[in-house]
């Protein structure tokens, strides 16, 4: 069984007009009320029950942002280096997040940006 996408994340240059107009967009209602003003996007479901939550945040000074999946794992030092292995290129982590889960992210050959993830309290 391959490993599910656990979260999304937009990172954006402007991040309260974004989350203005993803609300808009898509009827998300996005809680942005923590320290990091990383705002929260709720798991919405189809009726099949499938939909995953994500974020929506602030990028540093002259960083023009991304979008990134995160793929929940067991172990994220393991992925990050099995990435490697297959010729990705380990770009963050593993880090914890202050009262949430165990991150990293890595380049596929090609460059494109995938998060990992690991749940509080999971496998």
């Amino acid at each position: 069984m391959g490993e599910p996408v656990l979260h999304f994340e937009i990172i954006a240059k402007d991040a309260d007009k974004l989350r203005g107009y993803y609300s808009e967009m898509f009827g998300w209602e996005i809680d942005a009320s923590n320290p990091m003003n990383y705002g929260i996007i709720p798991r919405y479901t189809d009726a099949e029950g499938a939909g995953i939550g994500g974020g929506l945040g602030p990028a540093m000074d002259g960083y023009e942002g991304h979008v990134t999946v995160y793929v929940g794992v067991p172990d994220v030092e393991a992925a990050l280096v099995k990435a490697e292995s297959l010729g990705g290129k380990r770009l963050l982590g593993p880090q914890a997040v202050p009262g949430g889960p165990e991150i990293g992210q890595f380049a596929d050959p090609e460059g494109h940006v995938i998060g990992l993830l690991k749940l509080p309290g999971s496998r």
